[in-house]
Formats: structure tokens, C-alpha cells, sequence
């Protein structure tokens, strides 16, 4: 009876089991990284110029469109891109953690989180690469982060444990619905404008930001990251949102993963 097929496994056992052999996850993810770029000069930093080529051309154009200072304006959008693309490639790949990884599922006793949390640190790996365009943007303007960046830790392990429990429920329902995983990349395409990642917050009207802005969970996940590398420390309640998201988000993993665990193989 191993963990994989073990009816009598529970979604926290799966999860400790997976969360004690991270390394292994680690390494899945590592080489799906190395295997994407194997024989290229430049390896993963492709990923770095391109997402920085991003960042130089929409500053330059929406700064321009709403009149802003560039030495504001850019840092402010370099964050919020790289955030944007690291949250949507976790949220549409999460969507098929389990579906790509059909084969292995079927052939080896390994806990169904470590799938998930491959899918996670492979992007993290991507998202390291890029958030070294950052600082390149503020020696620009002759800016430096302060102490406050400091809080990036922390937040970082916030967002994390809310894009993990994403993930699993995303991942149980994407197995079951296939056809969800397009409505997902939908709703991740319309979120990019709905969230203040290529416009700033002071720029929305007043009676338009309850709804743009406190009820949207993706506008508290970037915030956290996003104010402390710009010197701010972000609001109580983009913390408290984040936080909340995070306990009551894991409990409904939980819930959906010790319900459906042992239905995900015969969905493969």
C-alpha cells in the first residue's frame, strides 16, 4: 500500500510526506528548467531579457499615457509585471499539475503535492531570474531599496502559501473539468487589467476602488511584495487579506484534496 494509491492517506499526511522530500520536488523543477534551455548560451536568462524588453516597452508607453514621472512609474510597473507573470504562469500551470505528470502519478508512490510543489518551484526559479531586472531599474534613477524590502520575506511566504493552495484545488478540479483550465487562462488574462499592475491605485476614481481594489485578492497578493521593494510597507489590510486568504484558502484545500484524493488517478 504505498502513498500514491492509499486510500487511507490523508490530504495532511500527502502534504507532510511531500513537504519532507522537497528536495525532490526541487529537482523536478530544476531540470524542467535546465531541459527547457539546454544547449542555449544564455540558458534561463532568455526568460530575464525578455520579460526586461516587456518592462522597458509598456513603462515607456503607459507612462507616457497617463503622464507619469518614469522614475516612479517604471519601478512601479517592472514589479507588478514580473509578479503578474509569476502568479499567472502558477495559476495556469497549477491547473495541470496533475495532468502533466499522468505517467509518473500512474508509476510511482510519490505524495500528489510533490506535483504541485514542482510546478511551484520551477516557476519560482523563473521569477528569481527576473526580479533581478528590479534593482537594475532603480540604479537607474539612482534609487535604492530600504529597509522595508526587508518584508519581502515574509510576504513572499504569504503569497506563496496562497498560490499553493490555489494550486491544489485548482489542480483536483482542472483533473476532474478539463475544460476549466481554459476558463482559468481567461479569467488570468481579464485579471491583469482588473489589477493595478500596468496603472497605479491613485489613478482609478474614488467610488471604483471597493470594487477594483479592496475585493480583489490578486491586488492584496501583489502589494505585499510589490510596497515593500518601493519603499512602502503596504496597508494592514492588504497583510490582513493576505493572511486571512491563507488560513481559510488552506483549509478548503484540505477539505478538497482528503475528498478527492483518491478519485484523481482514475481521472488521469
Amino acid at each position: 500500500m504505498t502513498i500514491a494509491n492509499s486510500r487511507k492517506i490523508t490530504a495532511w499526511e500527502d502534504i507532510t510526506a511531500a513537504v519532507g522530500n522537497f528536495h525532490l520536488a526541487a529537482l523536478l523543477g530544476w531540470q524542467d528548467v535546465a531541459q527547457r534551455y539546454r544547449r542555449s548560451s544564455v540558458g534561463a536568462f532568455w526568460l530575464t531579457i525578455n520579460m526586461g524588453v516587456l518592462i522597458g516597452a509598456m513603462g515607456l508607453i503607459f507612462g507616457t499615457i497617463f503622464r507619469s514621472p518614469m522614475s516612479e512609474f517604471l519601478p512601479f510597473i517592472c514589479v507588478g509585471l514580473i509578479l503578474w507573470g509569476y502568479f499567472s504562469q502558477l495559476i495556469n500551470e497549477g491547473c495541470l499539475s496533475f495532468i502533466s505528470n499522468t505517467e509518473t502519478m500512474l508509476q510511482l508512490p510519490l505524495p500528489f503535492f510533490t506535483y504541485v510543489l514542482r510546478t511551484w518551484w520551477r516557476n519560482s526559479i523563473i521569477l528569481f531570474h527576473n526580479i533581478i531586472i528590479f534593482p537594475i531599474v532603480l540604479l537607474l534613477f539612482g534609487k535604492f531599496m530600504g529597509w522595508t524590502a526587508l518584508l519581502v520575506f515574509p510576504a513572499f511566504f504569504l503569497v506563496s502559501l496562497n498560490l499553493l493552495w490555489m494550486m491544489v484545488v485548482l489542480a483536483v478540479v482542472c483533473t476532474r473539468y478539463r475544460d476549466l483550465t481554459q476558463i482559468i487562462q481567461n479569467v488570468m488574462q481579464v485579471g491583469m487589467y482588473v489589477t493595478p499592475i500596468m496603472w497605479q491605485p491613485h489613478q482609478l476614481p474614488a467610488d471604483k476602488s471597493m470594487l477594483m481594489l479592496d475585493l480583489n485578492p490578486f491586488y492584496h497578493l501583489v502589494s505585499v511584495i510589490r510596497e515593500p521593494l518601493l519603499g512602502q510597507m503596504g496597508t494592514p489590510l492588504n497583510w490582513g487579506v493576505v493572511a486571512g486568504m491563507a488560513v481559510i484558502g488552506w483549509g478548503i484545500a484540505l477539505l478538497f484534496l482528503n475528498r478527492y484524493r483518491s478519485r484523481i488517478t482514475y481521472w488521469l
